[in-house]
């Protein structure tokens, strides 16, 4: 068992830091290359326009759950509004191009289309209710004093922001390694919007592979962890002939799903066996849609992040929504 349970371990972690390292490094650059106030003009806005644009964009990067973690967040720290955070989170792991292609062979073309339209439709209710969840509890913006970071240019929090005083002034950073960065060499930062591109390159892989590591690094290893561990309790397909057949299917493939991280690619012959041995085909689709999406290290992060309130919120949508659009395709 403990042989099989590092094994199944190292199949995770060969599987997942290709994306990881994708995801880290496109937060890098974000974080450095993409303005604030970018951000906040197409992403941080209410409406749904905003959550088209992570919606769209999500189903085309070829991130797992893992690689769009830190995506996501460089985002958020940014100045996007919950809801896009959000609805990027539930379309990027659901959909890839392997995937899709994977469906297609397995599957069928009729599967792989409702496949592609659901998880559009569960990213924008993601991102419209997520929207509504955040504005209730939303401080006013005169309750707040935000300030610059001039390393980066993303809006933060004075009361909250590292800080260091230079010629008089007082600066205000998002991190530590902004901060030192300030430090280091200040007239890099005060008075000119020119910066060398090589030293924003560096900054950006520094955030990219030091600080977003240590910062969620942890909690992407604990969630990969339980997944494995998971996986070597003994297979369940099977009674899936005999029990999951009609309606017992769909609360089944819901537990599976947020129990045992299944990433979009490995996802579909999993399904594929399961319809093969008698699940229902809208049971089937539940596990597609919920399985990339609500892995350990997504559930631990965004209760880390944003708090139990917005993971009982993502949780509850993710399931109605599978639920319900899995259980429309079995009349299809």
């Amino acid at each position: 068992m403990v042989i099989e349970y590092f094994l199944e371990l190292a199949g995770y972690l060969i599987d997942v830091l290709p994306f990881l390292a994708i995801g880290l490094l496109l937060s890098g650059l974000i974080h450095e290359f993409v303005s604030t106030e970018w951000v906040e003009r197409h992403l941080g806005g209410g409406g749904i326009r905003p959550l088209l644009y992570c919606v769209f964009a999500g189903t085309v990067i070829p991130l797992c759950c893992l690689g769009a973690l830190p995506v996501a967040l460089s985002l958020h720290r940014k100045g996007a509004r919950l809801g896009s955070v959000l609805a990027f989170l539930v379309a990027t792991p659901a959909t890839s191009i392997t995937a899709l292609l994977v469906s297609y062979a397995l599957l069928g073309i009729g599967f792989t289309a409702y496949l592609y339209l659901a998880v559009i439709l569960m990213g924008l209710a993601m991102g419209l209710v997520a929207n509504a969840t955040e504005l209730s509890a939303r401080i006013s913006p005169q309750d707040e004093l935000v300030a610059r970071d001039p390393v980066c240019g993303m809006s933060v929090e004075v009361e909250k922001a590292s800080q260091t005083e230079c010629r008089g002034e007082v600066f205000y950073f998002c991190c530590a390694h902004c901060r030192r960065a300030f430090e280091e060499k200040p007239d890099d930062y005060i008075g000119t919007s020119a910066r060398n591109v090589g030293h924003r390159v560096k900054h950006a892989l520094r955030y990219a592979f030091v600080d977003m590591v240590r910062d969620i690094g942890p909690w992407l290893l604990l969630g990969v962890a339980l997944a494995a561990l998971v996986v070597v309790i003994p297979p369940v397909g099977e009674f899936v002939g005999a029990y999951l057949g009609a309606g017992l299917g769909y609360l089944f493939s819901l537990g599976f799903s947020i129990i045992v991280y299944i990433c979009s690619t490995g996802s579909v012959p999993l399904v594929d066996a399961f319809i093969a041995q008698g699940m229902n085909v809208g049971a089937g689709m539940v596990i597609l849609l919920v399985g990339p999406i609500t892995s350990w290290a997504t559930i631990l992060v965004l209760r880390k992040e944003f708090g139990g309130r917005i993971l009982a919120t993502y949780l509850a949508v993710v399931s109605a929504m599978a639920v319900l659009l899995g259980y429309v395709f079995s009349l299809l």
